[in-house]
């Protein structure tokens, strides 16, 4: 009896140890696995963080380089510090590079005043410009370049590409201005205004002046 006793215990004995060494084996493969989880998710997350760059790289905004006539503002008073203006003039800048003014701005056919877009002018109050009244408000400004004078033409029609959609019926006004010649050549056509309020352009040897009151 003893040793049947004996015997069972044993046998239990060797059971439990049988079930602690299988349970430290689970614990062990447990530990491995959290241990391959995060290594796999560092992983993951390095490989998603690359993809998004090459993404953000793939889909990244293209702008375009700098306009062959860049696009400018003069304005009267012409200080940055007063906001209170009484006019403003958008208009592009095309330069000579070699070329003669009389290919670029021919003398007897309407110009744009400038490259690109039409000229823009804004009047924030009622004015005379070049001995013309003009209401506030915004405009587009071409010229017919001559010898002695230019016509400007202050037109309603706003946006239009150059001159190649002029409405001589939405003319607001048509301002003859006297042509003078400089010494110095202007190699980008250029537009100021000066502290009374006349506008000066000017391209090569080429100045035109209109008077704002």
């Amino acid at each position: 009896m003893l040793s049947l006793l004996l015997k069972c215990s044993i046998q239990i004995k060797v059971h439990q140890i049988s079930v602690i060494v299988k349970f430290s084996k689970k614990i062990r493969l447990l530990k491995k696995l959290k241990h391959i989880m995060k290594k796999s998710t560092f992983i993951t997350t390095i490989v998603l963080a690359f993809a998004m760059l090459l993404s953000t790289n793939v889909n990244a905004q293209k702008f375009p380089g700098l306009d062959k006539s860049p696009m400018d503002i003069a304005s009267h008073p012409n200080d940055y510090k007063v906001s209170n203006k009484v006019a403003k003039i958008v208009y592009s800048r095309p330069q000579l590079n070699g070329r003669s003014l009389d290919k670029l701005a021919p003398n007897g056919k309407q110009w744009r005043l400038g490259a690109n877009e039409a000229a823009e002018i804004s009047f924030y109050k009622d004015v005379t410009f070049g001995g013309k009244p003009i209401k506030a408000g915004t405009y587009t400004m071409s010229a017919i370049p001559g010898e002695m004078e230019w016509t400007l033409i202050i037109s309603k029609d706003l946006n239009v590409w150059g001159s190649y959609f002029y409405n001589e019926a939405n003319d607001v006004a048509r301002i003859t201005a006297r042509v003078t010649m400089s010494d110095e050549s202007l190699e980008a056509f250029s537009i100021v205004f000066d502290d009374k309020g006349t506008m000066h352009m000017g391209w090569d040897k080429v100045r035109v002046s209109v008077p704002m009151m």
